[in-house]
């Protein structure tokens, strides 16, 4: 894919997860989440090459000052990932973000270890992750989740799941397979909602 047909695909994405999002121009020059996103797209190549880590190290943290957004180098990102309003994200070297996920400010995708090995986590297509969020260690969050505001999560999520809590537990997002249905199906809303 093409630079100018990615920079339209982010700018899509950002407006098909944002209903403040007035217009492409405008999210061009004012939204971080997009910022952050384009430079670690350039720092990721750099870190591919041994003897330009220290550079792109370095763009990452002029990146994190500029936009409030810590990004590693290392880092793999997926398509049209998005990150609404910013400020206070980290995702550590060894994440793994598949595509179309979107993500809120505050949230941490972190490490348990020490130990130079995968330490921080993967997470599947299509899953939000609320505002607060702290998803740490090598776990697998599967595909179409949704991991409420303030959660912490330390295991592994099957795919549709709804994750919420400290410590985090999770449960099918299709109330039709939950064993115990929720006496409330107000639970069965997407988590993301109370952001």
């Amino acid at each position: 894919m093409g630079f100018f047909a990615r920079l339209r695909e982010d700018l899509e994405a950002a407006r098909s997860h944002d209903p403040a999002a007035r217009g492409s121009v405008e999210n061009f020059f004012v939204y971080s989440g997009l910022h952050a996103i384009w430079i670690h797209r350039l720092t990721h190549k750099m870190w591919a090459n041994p003897s330009l880590r220290f550079p792109a190290r370095a763009l990452s943290q002029l990146a994190r000052f500029a936009t409030g957004i810590e990004i590693h180098p290392g880092a793999t990102v997926g398509k049209r990932f998005f990150i609404d309003h910013g400020m206070g994200v980290v995702i550590g070297e060894t994440a793994e973000i598949g595509e179309d996920v979107m993500i809120y400010h505050g949230v941490t995708l972190g490490g348990r270890s020490l130990a130079k090995v995968k330490r921080h986590p993967t997470i599947g297509n299509r899953v939000t992750i609320g505002a607060g969020a702290k998803v740490l260690g090598p776990i697998y969050i599967g595909d179409d989740s949704a991991v409420g505001a303030n959660a912490v999560v330390v295991k592994d999520a099957p795919a549709n799941s709804i994750i919420t809590g400290i410590p985090a537990t999770w449960r099918h997002r299709d109330e039709k397979r939950e064993m115990a249905p929720a006496v409330d199906p107000a639970e069965y809303i997407d988590p993301a909602m109370w952001i």
